[in-house]
């Protein structure tokens, strides 16, 4: 493929901010952008507000009068660390009020309800030492990053949850985790503290990020084996973690996902179940790029994250773009110094299409460098594209992208790393 193809911008430096695409002979790449802009502005959704001045006047009142109901208990009751009924001389903590509207509109501003719901949480964490349970070894070490765990935040600031039953499908593992009531009661107390760790990254303040974002992953999962399980891990957190999860994403769902829904429907309120989203095999990554940012999607689910990559800090933010059924997309990263190197990160949500790699030289005359031999991408594709590549004379990168062998748009995204020869 050479890159004469393709109509030539103007040269884009090759620093760590994103190239300029060359545009396909069908259209250009910039139009898909804003097209992926577009889609995700739609995809917004807007949370309770916890601000007293945007309350309506009903909530300030039912948040008054379960205050009152707080004050008369003879015991100080806190719960993540909240003081819910402090002495009337102790100073105003702003997380008190956060954390009763959550009671609160678990229960529909239900004063009594919310009260009751309150009383009982706190006792039941009480009895099951909650505060404790962060610092313990259950034994799970080896589901963390596969079953259950924190995995970066979403485009609004959420800590990310995601979920993963999958593995127990192999019956040594189900029994292994399952195998009786004792290693069931182990498996839920570890599931608490993944929660745990997810309510511990909120602020818990007015205007602040209150709520995580769950991801569910469908694939595998032994629907009847995990039936009990699931339904207490449910009514659990129902009871005790009001108001907690501001989405609800299920990816890879099959057929029998209406069956399941049926089964647990009973046990969500309306106000839980208007927060899921849904999203079959095959459209896990565009589902999840309206939500979560590509650099923070697992690399399982058609992002670049991968699991220790957020140990050192946010990382390098990708470029998201679309790709139209029929279309021919590349990628120039121009300016490119001799002995610099070059490492890129590509991801495209479906795949089914053909990718390729090549370097060009700035020389007039020169020979151009296949990097990457054009190949097909398979829909089932494990890893995103991640190759690096020295140059040994100025010129730029091209990464070719053909969609033309299909008519489905496609969300994609890419970053890349330049580092520039030492003196």
């Amino acid at each position: 493929m050479s890159p004469t193809t393709a109509a030539s911008p103007a040269p884009a430096p090759a620093t760590d901010a994103p190239p300029k695409p060359s545009p396909g002979a069908k259209r250009s790449l910039m139009g898909s952008l804003i097209d992926a802009t577009a889609l995700l502005r739609a995809a917004s959704f807007k949370e309770d507000s916890y601000v007293a001045a945007a309350l309506p006047a009903s909530d300030l009142r039912a948040l008054a009068d379960l205050r009152a109901l707080l004050a008369t208990h003879p015991d100080q009751i806190s719960i993540w660390g909240v003081p819910l009924n402090p002495p009337s001389d102790a100073p105003a903590d702003e997380r008190t009020d956060v954390v009763l509207l959550k009671f609160l509109r678990a229960r529909d501003f239900r004063v009594r309800d919310a009260h009751a719901m309150l009383l009982r949480c706190a006792a039941w964490r009480a009895e099951f030492r909650a505060d404790a349970v962060l610092d313990e070894d259950l034994g799970f070490k080896d589901l963390e990053g596969i079953v259950a765990y924190m995995h970066g935040w979403d485009r609004d600031g959420h800590p990310v949850c995601y979920n993963a039953y999958g593995v127990f499908k192999d019956r040594d593992m189900y029994d292994r985790v399952f195998g009786d009531g004792d290693r069931l009661s182990r498996f839920l107390r570890w599931r608490v503290q993944i929660m745990e760790r997810g309510v511990r990254a909120l602020q818990l303040r007015p205007g602040g990020v209150n709520a995580i974002i769950q991801v569910t992953d469908l694939k595998d999962m032994p629907k009847r084996e995990l039936r009990a399980a699931s339904n207490q891990i449910l009514s659990l957190f129902q009871d005790n973690y009001p108001e907690m999860v501001a989405r609800k994403v299920f990816v890879n769902v099959p057929w029998y996902f209406s069956v399941l829904f049926s089964m647990i429907s009973p046990f969500l309120t309306e106000r839980t179940k208007s927060k899921f989203v849904i999203a079959r095999e095959g459209n896990v990554a565009e589902t999840l790029f309206k939500f979560i940012r590509p650099e923070l999607v697992p690399v399982q689910y058609g992002g670049l994250s991968r699991a220790s990559e957020l140990e050192n800090g946010p990382p390098k933010p990708a470029s998201e773009f679309t790709i139209k059924g029929g279309e021919k997309v590349f990628l120039e990263i121009d300016g490119i110094e001799a002995g610099a190197t070059i490492t890129w990160d590509l991801v495209v949500g479906g795949w089914e299409l053909e990718y390729g790699a090549e370097y060009v030289p700035a020389a007039e005359g020169g020979y151009t460098l296949c990097v990457e031999r054009t190949k097909k991408v398979p829909a089932a594709a494990d890893e995103p594209v991640h190759n690096a590549f020295t140059a040994k004379e100025p010129g730029k990168m091209v990464l070719s992208i053909d969609n033309s062998g299909s008519r489905k748009r496609k969300v994609a995204a890419y970053r890349y790393f330049v580092r520039k020869p030492s003196a």
